[in-house]
């Protein structure tokens, strides 16, 4: 993982360097990002690989794992770290060309203005012509198809051959660029006008927003529950804005009035905008503690802050905004510190928000029946993994039966999309309808803890959650002397009144008293209308099978007649 960020990010540094600085800077800048990326990498694996993962196939074309002692690890950072990394080496490369160029430590901000604007512009430019030659290779490549040659195709796919053509692209397009700066900086010019008059648009619409909100109040923003999010978007595109009407300062006589008056406006709103931010922020921590997301929203209002405070100040006094160059150098330095404090051990999201939710627990202010322990799983990292071994080992803990049941439950979540957490217990005695009237479910059976098995999108929802209905038929299916169960789960009323389902599933028990999933049923075409009725009259048996199975080397194979079973709709058993 950290060789792979090293392959992303440094040979992208060297290059842009170039010519711009002197080869011993070049090379220490080098050692400096390799040494940081190197950190960075190494800490994300160990708060991330703490448990095996499922093995791929390693055959299968893209995939990115490999083995290690029997576990699949992947070979790829978080794309948090990497994003952020990006943004970070872009902000902390940019400094040090503007100085670089100027040979100071901290250089003019019409140094940092250029290359900052001039670099971005060349970064995208180089991703458009890599994008671009991939097409023409895709192009070429239909083409050769078409005289029925695959050669192309099957080469794009072979990495050998993806990265190389990839790398090349993209240092060309670095260079070509570099060798016309007078063109990108053009671009860079129109870009920045274009940009800047959607300044008074923004305005206007920001403006309004912040004017409606004392007569319709705050409550419908926090009833989003991603109304910091949203204010921070707005903030971030109004600083943007701003800087692209104010380029590199001057007396800004070269700027339209309109957008001159926009931009101190602007510079104004900002910190409303920010101050409601941080008061959702801070409604949501009080109530429900830290999350990963929480804490990284927490970095970026700092940052946010910082223009804030500083915009503020600047639009209240008298000229072009001369303020901005401090305040735009001084927040570069801090967004770097920050990204550093998120993605090392010193301000680790997941810890401190494992820590928070754990001290709630503790606390009493969240309760083990409704405590999202997936969280700590899923989204704790390896600090909320270990705290999870730890509360399941813990003695003496209030509760302790549910804690670790729940705990049990989560650790057969597949991911944060399984439903089983958080659900009311299912009552099996009032779920399930057993026919024939008067038979009984086996006691092993309705003991069962049916959100513990694996797989749990097999299991019909009556059997692991409150209010929903099946009706349960005992048959003996396989000829074992035992009933097993089959099950018709039935759905919410459609619009004629009738409760239907496609689909049904037979449990067994095992050797051990256990049941799990064993069949389902599928019936011929053209009958599934009298399904409901025969069941209601108690037309049900079981019968020997119509076609014998096929021994291939001892394996067992089953026949099915062409085209003869679907699932039928179940309308249930009055």
């Amino acid at each position: 993982m950290p060789l792979v960020l090293l392959a992303l990010f440094v040979p992208v540094l060297l290059i842009s360097g170039l010519g711009h600085m002197p080869r011993r800077r070049l090379i220490l800048w080098g050692m400096a990002a390799t040494l940081v990326l190197t950190g960075l990498g190494c800490y994300d694996a160990w708060r991330t690989l703490d448990l095996p993962l499922p093995r791929p196939d390693p055959d299968a074309p893209g995939s990115h794992y490999s083995g290690l002692s029997g576990v699949s690890r992947p070979l790829f950072p978080t794309v948090a770290l990497v994003f952020f990394s990006a943004a970070g080496l872009f902000i902390a490369h940019s400094l040090i060309l503007a100085g670089t160029r100027e040979r100071r430590r901290i250089a003019s901000y019409a140094a940092h203005f250029d290359s900052a604007w001039t670099l971005g512009v060349q970064l995208a430019f180089s991703t458009l012509f890599t994008g671009v030659s991939w097409l023409v290779l895709l192009l070429g490549a239909q083409l050769f198809e078409l005289v029925k040659l695959k050669f192309l195709t099957e080469l794009m796919r072979e990495s050998w051959f993806a990265i190389p053509v990839t790398v090349f692209a993209f240092a060309c397009a670095m260079h070509l660029t570099d060798m016309r700066p007078a063109i990108v900086r053009g671009i860079r010019s129109l870009l920045l006008v274009l940009m800047s008059w959607l300044l008074p648009v923004a305005v206007l619409l920001i403006g309004g927003f912040l004017a409606t909100l004392p007569f319709t109040g705050l409550a419908p923003l926090w009833s989003t529950k991603h109304a910091a999010s949203v204010l921070l978007f707005a903030a971030a595109a109004i600083v943007v804005l701003i800087n692209a009407a104010w380029q590199q300062g001057g007396d800004g006589s070269d700027v339209a009035s309109v957008v001159r008056m926009a931009a101190r406006i602007a510079a104004l709103l900002l910190a409303p905008l920010v101050l409601i931010a941080v008061y959702a922020l801070f409604l949501r921590v009080r109530d429900y503690g830290w999350t990963g997301d929480r804490v990284s929203a927490a970095a970026c209002m700092l940052v946010a802050g910082c223009y804030a405070a500083g915009y503020f100040f600047a639009g209240l006094r008298p000229g072009w905004l001369a303020a901005l160059a401090r305040i735009n150098i001084g927040t570069a330095f801090v967004v770097v510190g920050v990204l550093l404090a998120l993605f090392s051990p010193l301000l680790d999201p997941a810890r401190i928000s494992v820590n928070s939710q754990l001290a709630r627990l503790a606390s009493g202010q969240a309760k083990p029946d409704s405590f999202d322990f997936a969280f700590l799983r899923f989204d704790g990292e390896r600090f909320g993994r270990a705290t999870l071994d730890r509360l399941e080992r813990a003695p003496g803990l209030p509760d302790a039966a549910l804690v670790r049941h729940q705990i049990a439950v989560v650790r057969k979540m597949e991911g944060n999309w399984d439903d089983r957490r958080l659900q009311p217990a299912a009552d099996l005695a009032a779920n399930l309808r057993v026919h024939p009237d008067g038979a009984r479910l086996p006691a092993s059976f309705l003991r069962t803890d049916w959100t513990l098995k694996t797989s749990l999108y097999l299991y019909p929802d009556c059997l692991h959650r409150a209010n929903r209905i099946c009706d349960a038929f005992l048959l003996d299916v396989n000829g074992d002397g035992r009933p097993e169960v089959l099950l018709f789960q039935l759905s919410k009323p459609d619009g004629k009144g009738r409760q239907s389902r496609d689909g049904n599933l037979v449990l067994a028990e095992d050797a051990q008293g256990g049941w799990t999933a064993f069949a389902t049923l599928s019936m011929p075409n053209g009958i599934c209308k009298d399904v409901s009725e025969n069941l209601v009259a108690g037309k049900i048996a079981t019968l020997p099978s119509a076609l014998a199975d096929i021994d291939i080397g001892g394996k067992r194979g089953r026949l099915n007649l062409v085209d003869s079973s679907i699932h039928c709709p179940y309308q249930g058993v009055d």
